[in-house]
């Protein structure tokens, strides 16, 4: 498949992607593709080194007659969401992304694509092999982890780098320069319940919510999209109240920084009440694919029978569990007062277990405002500590705040308008971004974040446009050239 990918062009960029697509490189397992940017650094002979994180940084000396422009660095994050249909059989941990060209768009058979941020990196490694591309001195660094806790650039030193210029090319639109975006903390909530058996004649169901649209829980989160363990909370809440229906398990959701696009449960309902309950799923089935019929059509709830469990949740544990999940907010909180169309806070319940007597609620809260991010994990712990669960905070990092006037930004812009006859959106992103943790140790460098067409991040959806991708060679090879 990937042999229709090596003939676009340019060819050197999307060569090197598929051969970056060939390693297996999921967040927190990066030791294949750490090595694989080690081998290649050192097949270039430049000077190549591995930090203690696991972060990769390659040097290149600028090219004959840029050797007095300043000193850029160009960053992207090597690890890609990984993330499957149901039906699709695929090994992360083995196999190679199986890609194929669709029309102007490169997409994966059934998985994400890992263009999210496969293709920042393989533009770097065209730039770094290139022997005819004119360029300042670089500092490439390449960062681990940044999809589940960015802690390749959290642990990133002061002193490894030298550039005072940073293209970080982890932008999704070709038309935006990203100057800021939100900070993130997870918010993790877990605690242990009683079981308990069952008296009385009672009918097993699985039900399951699937066909949802999915994406990226930033940068799709204004969409407005379903998602799966909301809905299937909202189904089962007063589930227990109207037909006595018990939960024996609760299977949702993935990575935090994904819109679950599926959730599933195991649930008993007495036998006397088994047609209303069946009538009633009926109802909000088409309840609910009324709407979200814009944003996710393929809406399905699944239902089908199955051998009773022989234990369920206890009562209590379940009303309390339930009630905190439909409390939890979900979604957009508040919508940027100083940036139209920008949302400044949101959470995504990402992931929801409950099973053998354990639960574990995982949740992503994002903010470019670090007092609301505070306050809405805070409101989550709230929602969760009132049913005995036990609140962690982790992985807390800052937003990026915008510098629209910088000398790159406004260098970035004149570019664009000069060579594509029209303005750039030059914004914010809700997206996490490792511009705004780098800078902590780097605060003096000056940063912006461009890319080509990216759609359905973190979805098996995920594509990359082939035009964009030519539109963003060209314009990085420009900005190349025109860093004084």
């Amino acid at each position: 498949m990937s042999q229709e990918v090596r003939n676009l062009e340019p060819k050197a960029l999307w060569n090197h992607f598929a051969d970056l697509n060939a390693v297996p490189r999921p967040s927190k397992k990066e030791e294949r593709v750490i090595q694989f940017m080690l081998d290649f650094g050192n097949s270039l002979g430049f000077p190549t080194e591995v930090d203690h994180i696991g972060n990769v940084i390659i040097k290149k000396p600028a090219s004959k007659g840029y050797e007095n422009r300043t000193p850029i660095v160009m960053q992207s994050h090597l690890d890609m969401v990984h993330q499957k249909n149901n039906a699709t059989e695929f090994d992360f941990e083995t196999e190679g992304i199986r890609m194929l060209v669709d029309g102007d768009w490169v997409k994966a058979d059934g998985t994400t694509l890992g263009a999210d941020n496969g293709i920042g990196v393989a533009t770097i490694m065209a730039v770094l092999a290139s022997n005819d591309i004119e360029h300042p001195e670089i500092d490439a660094l390449f960062t681990i982890d940044e999809e589940t806790g960015m802690t390749g650039a959290l642990e990133l030193q002061g002193g490894m780098i030298s550039g005072k210029i940073l293209l970080n090319l982890d932008t999704e639109d070709d038309n935006e320069l990203t100057i800021g975006c939100a900070g993130g903390v997870d918010v993790t909530a877990h605690g242990s319940y009683d079981e308990e058996s069952l008296e009385g004649e009672f009918v097993g169901m699985e039900l399951k919510v699937m066909g949802l649209s999915g994406g990226h829980s930033g940068m799709d989160i204004i969409k407005g999209l379903g998602n799966a363990n909301k809905l299937l909370t909202r189904l089962l809440y007063k589930s227990y109240e109207q037909f006595g229906l018990r939960i024996a398990k609760i299977e949702g959701g993935g990575l935090r920084n994904a819109i679950p696009r599926e959730a599933e449960a195991l649930v008993v309902i007495p036998n006397n009440q088994e047609v209303a309950f069946l009538e009633y799923l009926e109802e909000f089935s088409l309840m609910i694919s009324e709407e979200l019929g814009t944003t996710d059509p393929d809406f399905k709830l699944k239902v089908q029978k199955a051998n009773a469990p022989s234990t369920v949740m206890n009562e209590d544990d379940q009303d309390l569990l339930m009630a905190a999940l439909y409390a939890c907010p979900n979604g957009i909180h508040r919508m940027s007062p100083e940036i139209e169309g920008l949302v400044q806070t949101s959470n995504n319940i990402a992931r929801v277990e409950v099973m053998d007597g354990n639960f574990k609620v995982l949740c992503l809260t994002r903010s470019s405002s670090e007092s609301e991010k505070a306050d809405q994990a805070q409101c989550i712990e709230a929602a969760f500590m009132a049913s005995g669960a036990v609140v962690d905070l982790s992985g807390d990092y800052p937003g990026w705040q915008p510098r629209p006037g910088s000398p790159v930004v406004s260098m970035m812009n004149d570019l664009y308008e000069e060579m594509f006859n029209e303005k750039a959106h030059v914004m914010a992103c809700h997206a996490g971004l490792e511009c705004g943790i780098l800078g902590t140790n780097y605060p003096e460098m000056d940063m912006v974040s461009f890319g080509p067409n990216i759609r359905g991040a973190h979805s098996p959806d995920e594509k990359v446009q082939i035009s964009s991708v030519q539109k963003f060679w060209s314009y990085l090879l420009a900005a190349l050239k025109r860093v004084k």
